[in-house]
């Protein structure tokens, strides 16, 4: 990968790619995970420590048979063990459970895949009669061998006393001078035990990363995972290849999401919300029938039903929008909750704010909220009336049905249903000239 991150800590769909594979496994209902780590240190336990995992450190690292071993310590030998790999993160449960149901109780069964070019994997070594023999490294293939199609992906499962047994046995006398777990499969035979390979179906399942360029093609893979589902679910994209789901997204029915939307986080989405494109949204509820325009940010927020958001409005944390509540173009809201349809149309800051019902802010409006050590409340209750370019310094209360003059700074509260302003008087300065410049 050529970076100080760990491999597996890499993301796939906004979560590190071995966060990915334990997700799969838990959905297996196992009751004990252990994992090997190495290259980066602590990195990986870090990055997972609120797991309940099993750490097992390989601080030499043998191959793949001598990882293994690393976590086999206080294991039971009656315990069915299941091998998976960090950094092939699109596994399905589904495939999984047929790999456990396909082995017998006294062998190992391996998970396997065939593919139009082989380069690179071990090989599926089986009899005439399609029985599995062995799995040979491709370095260690002989030219026939290096012809066969079937791979082996590195998945299996076998109780945990046989693996015991099989890696006591395994050496390293090839090509790379490492122990290999794919050994057990021939130790297997050889003693009489039963060793299956259960083919995959979906090459995909089984990529697995080494490069940057792999990470890419497995990401826009698991998009398109994703954006299948919420098609299934009665969702439209504009276009499926261009959506990224980072998070949990919950959608209804007749939802619409446009091009290069990034959803992170816990996302739902209402009944016919229409989502504009180039808009994040992370962590809110979007209600139904309502509209995000282009270029909108959202981040834990709670939109309510009909409401009309940007374009190039920005909603941040601790924001809370009524039903039918506007926001428009190049709009921020913090920490604030608006009443059912109020507009904030354009250009205009509303932090740490309580906004009443059917209230309208001009233009350019902003609450001056922070005095440089505290934040401020504002009040501005039902009816008001913002006019443009005003500016509001917490604390301060707006009363119901105000009026307040554009242009205007307050700073004290204003009494409900009356007109206020603070403008200067307007003047003009007769025979007043602008300075010029002397030629020479």
């Amino acid at each position: 990968m050529k970076s100080a991150l760990p491999k597996v800590l890499h993301t796939i769909g906004g979560r590190p790619m071995i966060a990915r594979v334990l997700e799969t496994a838990r959905a297996l209902g196992s009751p004990r995970l252990h994992v090997v780590y190495g290259y980066g240190g602590r990195q990986v336990p870090d990055a997972l420590d609120d797991e309940d995992i099993d750490w097992c450190e390989q601080s030499e690292r043998f191959g793949t048979g001598h990882a293994l071993a690393q976590a086999l310590p206080g294991i039971d030998d009656r315990a069915r063990l299941l091998v998976l790999y960090g950094d092939v993160p699109l596994l399905q449960p589904e495939t999984l459970r047929a790999l456990l149901g396909g082995c017998p109780d006294d062998g190992l069964a391996v998970l396997s895949v065939e593919l139009d070019d082989p380069a690179g994997y071990g090989r599926i070594v089986r009899d005439v009669e399609g029985v599995l023999l062995r799995i040979v490294e491709e370095k260690d293939a002989d030219p026939t061998e290096r012809a066969i199609r079937e791979v082996n992906t590195g998945i299996m499962t076998a109780q945990a006393g046989h693996f015991r047994r099989w890696l006591r046995s395994v050496g390293n006398s090839n090509a790379q001078g490492e122990y290999y777990l794919t050994d057990c499969i021939e130790l297997a035979v050889r003693e009489g035990s039963t060793a299956v390979a259960i083919i995959c179906r979906d090459w995909e399942e089984v990529t697995g990363i080494n490069d940057r360029a792999q990470l890419a093609r497995c990401e826009r893979i698991f998009q398109l995972r994703q954006a299948d589902r919420l098609m299934a679910n009665g969702v439209t994209l504009a276009d499926p290849a261009r959506l990224d789901v980072r998070g949990e997204i919950e959608a209804a029915t007749d939802v619409f999401i446009d091009v290069n939307v990034v959803l992170e986080g816990t996302v739902r989405l209402g009944e016919r919300a229409r989502i504009g494109p180039n808009c994040t949204i992370r962590d809110a509820e979007i209600g139904t029938g309502s509209e995000i325009l282009p270029n909108s940010v959202i981040e834990d927020a709670v939109i309510g039903e009909n409401c009309r958001i940007g374009p190039f409005s920005r909603v941040r944390p601790e924001t809370c929008l009524a039903d039918g509540v506007h926001l428009g173009n190049f709009v921020e809201v913090k920490k604030s909750r608006i009443g059912r349809l109020s507009k904030i149309n354009h250009l205009s800051y509303i932090g740490d704010t309580d906004v009443g019902t059917r209230v309208n802010v001009g233009a350019g409006t902003i609450t001056c909220n922070y005095d440089g050590a505290y934040k401020h409340r504002t009040i501005i209750e039902d009816d008001a009336f913002i006019g443009s370019d005003t500016q509001l310094v917490a604390p301060v209360r707006v009363g119901a049905g105000a009026t307040i003059g554009a242009g205007s700074t307050i700073t004290r509260d204003t009494p409900s249903g009356e007109l206020t302003l603070s403008r200067p008087p307007q003047k003009t300065v007769k025979g007043w000239e602008r300075p010029r410049k002397e030629r020479k």
